[in-house]
């Protein structure tokens, strides 16, 4: 991996710096480079596109950044990873705003829906949706060392509930079941925080590193 870069695209959402390091802890060698520059970003071997927050509010400042161009053209040739809003953004659209995403995927993200929000005691589940959760995996490159049912940290209020299920590689359920890990091709993108989410986490993202799709 030496000589390599790994860019974190910077767009002004999301928890940067935590991401950034969790990719560098297993980057063997790679550079890894926090940047908002479109020129870095295409230079770049692969692609983190982090996220976080509301998805209008991560539409806006990517666009106002003019790193929509950017993103589009590295999930066309990259590995490209996307992280939690991250991940949203690259469907058609969101009920959060009314927003649309990049329709790279098709898709709608949608609010949990609240009477639906118990748990299998009948317990009332809280929206967002905030701690660890089990993730059932379909095969792909980036879950290997992690088994079946691990458990990942999670920080949202809306989730994938209307996409192609040919697209779905790992799911959860909160209230509801949704798909929280998506992949095709070059592209996989998750709902859940790898950065966050210790050794499995890491492990995913070290797959990441080393992923040749």
């Amino acid at each position: 991996m030496a000589g390599r870069t790994i860019a974190v695209i910077d767009y002004g959402m999301g928890n940067l710096r935590s991401a950034a390091k969790a990719v560098e802890h297993v980057a063997d060698g790679a550079t890894v480079v926090v940047t908002a520059d479109p020129a870095v970003v295409a230079a770049a071997e692969r692609v983190v596109f982090p996220g976080q927050g509301a998805m209008p509010d991560c539409m806006r400042e990517l666009e106002a950044r003019g790193l929509r161009q950017a993103v589009l053209d590295a999930a066309r040739d990259k590995p490209f990873l996307g992280i939690c809003v991250g991940e949203q953004m690259l469907f058609e659209k969101s009920e959060e705003g009314d927003v649309a995403g990049l329709g790279i995927f098709p898709g709608v993200i949608r609010r949990f829906p609240d009477e639906r929000m118990v748990d299998r005691k009948g317990d009332r589940l809280k929206v967002p949706h905030m701690g660890w959760n089990e993730v059932w995996q379909k095969p792909h490159a980036l879950w290997q060392g992690i088994a079946d049912g691990a458990r990942f940290y999670f920080v949202h209020s809306y989730c994938l509930q209307a996409i192609d299920p040919a697209l779905t590689i790992g799911t959860t359920d909160y209230g509801v079941p949704f798909t929280c890990a998506v992949g095709r091709d070059n592209i996989f993108a998750v709902q859940f925080h790898p950065e966050k989410s210790a050794r499995d986490g890491l492990q995913l993202l070290k797959n990441f590193v080393e992923w040749r799709p």
